[in-house]
């Protein structure tokens, strides 16, 4: 931290080395203007209020001045001015020190402080013993410099403001932008909680209903126990397979088990029954994948058509499933497109730009990637899913089967268990 305090920060650093050059540009403009009034009024002429080694000097000094026009831009212009009424020199110098008040302050102190400086025309006019023209060229000349730095000086202002509108605009799109993405990843978390809730009640209702056969049953054949036992088990190890995906808070209102793989012929259905084109490749061998790897293909499926639907220049799609265990499950949806991406809607609509990331939520957690956009007049979608290995759970022996104990007393007084 001490060094970064020693080093400034580059941006600082490049911010301080333009200043100091738009400062040495003042100072050089000053003095060429001042110069150059010099020799073209009455300065080296006799009977000016300065001889012309004064009035150069005097403008010198103006000019040096000016490297505090930053801190203290009123303060120097009117203490420039007076010295417009006995130095031509010292012109420049308060031209540029009005330029620069012009860019940070309102038209009526600029007016008043630019007649200033044309009535201090008048005064040197005055002043001069032996001058070469009429008054009316010191003012007229003074009147449309004035007005010329004034001017400049608020487009300046007014363009710095507009800049500075529009650069904080901008940055208030992008953090809206970015707030209605988190509002939609976390819509999609909240989404695929709620699924996987359902599919884990339905696995916890299969074992419920496993065991509370066995506990009602008063004997059972081992086959029958390593048959009920295996189903126990079973629905043990895809419950806990669904923990592994759980996010946010259980909803509250059960819902039926969602759809898996194996629903995707009658979700295409649907859509070509629906007006839709679709042509469909499923190369993924018998058995499938498993059921939330299922599920979340399911959903990027139906979000794709759902996509091509509302933005393909056609009522077609082409879905290419494609994979096998232990390497990865690939998805590919194509369709006619010849207009640009659709972004997401200012009222955090289900507009254009929320199926994509809902899509890339889902493939985020399920451990894989997915690519999008135009390409050769059609949209194409790929997503690629991690596809685990297959392994067999194992079962254990069924134990020997004991007969239940004998009742105590008469079965109708036993107690309550």
């Amino acid at each position: 931290m001490f060094f970064a305090l020693l080093v400034p920060d580059p941006g600082a650093r490049r911010a301080a080395a333009r200043d100091r050059l738009a400062d040495a540009v003042a100072v050089v403009v000053a003095l060429v203007y001042g110069s150059v009034m010099m020799l073209l009024g009455d300065a080296t002429r006799p009977g000016a209020a300065l001889v012309w080694q004064a009035d150069l000097a005097v403008g010198v000094l103006c000019a040096a001045a000016l490297l505090v026009r930053r801190r203290h831009p009123l303060g120097l212009t009117v203490a420039l001015l007076p010295f417009g009424a006995v130095s031509v020199a010292a012109t420049g110098p308060i031209v540029v020190a009005l330029f620069t008040l012009a860019i940070r302050r309102r038209p009526p102190v600029l007016l008043l402080l630019g007649a200033v400086n044309v009535g201090t025309g008048a005064v040197y006019f005055l002043l001069h013993d032996h001058p070469s023209a009429g008054m009316w060229m010191d003012l007229l000349v003074r009147s449309v410099v004035t007005a010329a730095a004034l001017g400049w000086g608020l487009f300046v202002q007014a363009y710095r403001r507009l800049t500075t509108s529009l650069r904080e605009h901008a940055a208030r799109l992008e953090a809206e932008q970015a707030l209605r993405e988190e509002q939609a990843r976390l819509t999609e978390r909240a989404r695929i909680a709620r699924e996987t809730h359902d599919v884990l009640a339905h696995r916890m209702s299969l074992i419920s209903l496993h065991a509370g056969a066995l506990e009602v049953r008063a004997s059972v054949s081992p086959e029958e126990l390593s048959i009920a036992a295996g189903a126990i088990r079973g629905s043990a190890h895809e419950a806990l397979e669904e923990l592994r995906s759980v996010i946010g808070v259980p909803s509250a209102r059960p819902e039926p088990p969602q759809p898996g793989l194996a629903d995707l012929a009658g979700l295409i259905g649907s859509a070509r029954a629906a007006g839709m084109t679709i042509d469909y490749t499923n190369g993924v061998p018998p058995g499938g994948p498993p059921a939330q790897l299922g599920r979340t293909a399911f959903r990027i499926v139906q979000e794709g058509l759902t996509n091509a639907r509302k933005h393909g220049s056609a009522p077609a799609a082409a879905v290419v499933l494609a994979g096998e265990a232990g390497q990865a499950l690939r998805i590919t949806i194509t369709n006619p497109f010849s207009g640009t991406v659709p972004a997401p809607s200012p009222d955090g609509g289900a507009g254009g730009g929320r199926g994509l990331l809902g899509i890339g939520e889902r493939v985020a957690l399920a451990g894989g990637h997915v690519i999008h956009g135009p390409a050769s007049g059609s949209f194409r979608l790929e997503a690629e899913l991690p596809w685990p290995a297959e392994t067999p759970w194992p079962l254990e022996p069924p134990t020997p089967h004991r007969p239940p104990p004998e009742p105590v007393g008469p079965a109708d007084s036993r107690g309550p268990v």
